[in-house]
């Protein structure tokens, strides 16, 4: 009953859902119908990503002062092997919150020596996994499902930066990287005043960038929750179509956005009768193998590699896609 209680009312906030309906009920909206069900559906979402987003990128941004780019490369060079990735993939969890952002770091990890399998499971865990997805997830899908997102796409992480290290693509790196001279540079000890400050400021950079993706993804979740036909939904992304896993995956690579703007999607498709692993795989396609993220790894990597390391997710996340469909009826 406790965590009941932290998941719809904590995470979930189903009070605010109540109170928002019971506002827009005074001021004569009829939340029955399609235009006020989705004005409801549109200002509790937002509402709600928004608070959760702000809290988790501070305690997270928090965290991440611990770990710059310097100490996460000696963390990550005390290990070798398959304790590498999975170190690689654990550290991911915890940087930034988009593929963009999380390519910088991967060219730098790249430039300072580490292997190249290694950054590379670092890059496919960073934007895919963290943190914030985990208690995102749990707050409207609940903790199995958010427990086994988060297991199975560090599996995936690992799993693609072990193969494309035994592949030995190093001469896929381009060449400025690959000759680019690593200088070590102590992280300076931040006070706790300092860390506070680094993290209000990530707090508010990062949600001016991907404010405008929770606007649309709620929007399009309001779009799908009340004005598309369930039966529409069903017959694409349902247990009738095989390849609705595939097909969500294909669609979601040529946009652009971070979980906080899938997860509202995710959840009006679900709604709808799409199902789990199809959803979810439509998460991993945006956030992992978006357009503007291949544009900019392709400036620091070959086009073979590139093509490797697309052509690796995109089976990872249709796997996870089909597993996750397979395990639903445990799941929720």
């Amino acid at each position: 009953m406790a965590w009941r209680f932290i998941q719809d009312q904590v995470l979930g906030m189903q009070w605010l859902n109540a109170l928002i309906g019971r506002a827009l009920a005074a001021v004569g909206m009829d939340t029955q119908t399609r235009l006020g069900a989705s004005v409801q559906f549109f200002v509790y979402d937002v509402l709600k990503i928004t608070v959760l987003l702000c809290l988790l990128i501070f305690v997270i941004s928090y965290v991440q002062s611990y770990f710059p780019p310097e100490r996460s490369k000696k963390i990550m060079g005390r290990f070798h092997g398959l304790g590498a990735n999975c170190m690689a993939a654990l550290l991911g969890t915890v940087t930034p919150f988009c593929s963009c952002s999380s390519i910088p770091l991967f060219i730098g990890f790249t430039s300072a020596g580490l292997p190249l399998g290694v950054t590379f499971s670092f890059l496919i865990s960073s934007p895919m996994v963290d943190l914030g997805s985990l208690v995102l997830l749990m707050s409207i899908f609940g903790a199995k499902v958010a427990a086994a997102y988060v297991l199975l796409g560090l599996v995936v992480a690992v799993a693609g930066g072990t193969l494309i290290e035994k592949l030995h693509m190093e001469q896929q790196v381009e060449a400025f990287i690959r000759n680019a001279s690593a200088v070590d540079v102590d992280s300076p000890s931040l006070t706790q005043a300092e860390r506070l400050l680094y993290a209000w400021d990530q707090m508010t950079s990062t949600f001016k960038k991907v404010f405008p993706y929770i606007l649309f993804g709620v929007g399009i979740g309001a779009l799908i929750h009340n004005w598309i036909p369930e039966s529409w939904v069903e017959s694409i992304l349902g247990g009738r179509n095989p390849f609705g896993v595939v097909l969500a995956t294909v669609v979601g690579i040529p946009m652009y956005a971070d979980i906080f703007g899938t997860i509202p999607i995710a959840e009006a498709l679900l709604a709808k009768g799409a199902q789990l692993g199809t959803v979810l795989s439509f998460m991993m396609g945006v956030t992992t193998l978006s357009l503007p993220s291949m544009v900019m790894l392709r400036k620091a990597v070959k086009p073979r590699l590139l093509a490797l390391f697309a052509g690796i997710c995109t089976v990872g996340i249709v796997l996870v896609g089909y597993v996750f469909n397979a395990l639903q009826f445990l799941l929720i």
